[in-house]
């Protein structure tokens, strides 16, 4: 949690990012990703100051286990004086032991955005899903929140100006801003119009550029002129020489000897890499989200 402190921006993560995003199509698949269309709606989580700050936490915390399909977990919530936002015991159930930082008890209306996480680490536990390390995992669970529909709450959960600052969670705004641009161009989903903080608005606009980007790189027919050019010269390259140079693209090209040249590429919507032969214009289906893609390879 920054408090007050400098808050990272720009995309250091964003290897692990997609990573998380093919991890969960893989775990979980096309299918139940596809029972998250609805994201948590912001009356569902509202938090005014006149109500009882522990019912609260608890009614919060339920709403988060009805919305990831919980409905053997019983969350109890605790405030206490520490360093992190959160903190969630991962036992064996159905009772988990969730601690909030006692910052919340005056700042309630982002106890939706603690609780979005936590309960989230309690759902890839039941799934035993996670990642080498500990901040890999923390980036998993970020990701895995924005993308099922109630992370929107930890990028609102961002005020910055001149005099102080706030930030919940592992992934820069930028980078939630990007994993919730994602899941909107899979959903047909706007979170924009919930966001209460300015700050998390131009995240998001500024993590769809980069989600749209995702969609226009070569092979696909929607790459721009610039990468298209590049690609025909990279392809010339791999069928002359047989040893591309990859530097610096998404695509790689292989040769096969059963066929003709080919090429794989990250798919635009889960990451998953794609190989398609190199034979003008190819129609691909991805294997894990269903996405058809248009590619001139």
């Amino acid at each position: 949690m920054a408090n007050g402190g400098p808050v990272e921006h720009g995309y250091p993560h964003l290897d692990t990012v997609r990573a998380s995003i093919t991890a969960l199509y893989k775990r979980l698949s096309y299918d139940t990703i596809h029972t998250f269309a609805a994201s948590v709606v912001p009356a569902d989580v509202a938090f005014a100051d006149v109500d009882d700050l522990h019912l609260g936490a608890q009614r919060v915390a339920r709403e988060m286990v009805r919305h990831y399909r919980l409905p053997d977990a019983r969350m109890i919530v605790g405030f206490r004086e520490m360093t992190h936002a959160a903190h969630v015991e991962l036992a064996a159930g159905p009772e988990y032991f969730i601690e909030l930082n006692d910052r919340f008890r005056t700042h309630r209306r982002d106890i939706g955005a603690a609780l979005a996480h936590e309960v989230m680490h309690v759902y890839l536990h039941r799934l035993d899903l996670s990642f080498p390390g500990t901040r890999d995992t923390e980036i998993l669970t970020d990701t895995a929140a924005a993308y099922l529909g109630a992370g929107w709450l930890l990028l609102d959960a961002y005020r910055e100006d001149g005099a102080s600052s706030q930030k919940l969670g592992y992934l820069t705004p930028e980078e939630f801003g990007y994993v919730l641009a994602k899941r909107a161009l899979v959903f047909d989903e706007d979170p924009s119009v919930w966001f209460t903080s300015p700050q998390a608005y131009t995240a998001y606009t500024k993590g769809m550029e980069l989600a749209l980007r995702d969609g226009r790189q070569p092979p696909l027919t929607a790459a721009g002129w610039a990468g298209r050019r590049r690609y025909a010269r990279d392809r010339r390259h791999a069928q002359d020489h047989h040893a591309p140079d990859h530097s610096g693209v998404p695509y790689a090209f292989a040769p096969d000897d059963q066929g003709p040249l080919r090429v794989s590429f990250p798919c635009p919507t889960c990451h998953q890499r794609i190989r398609v032969p190199v034979r003008g214009r190819v129609r691909a289906r991805c294997a894990l989200c269903r996405t058809v893609l248009e590619c001139d390879t």
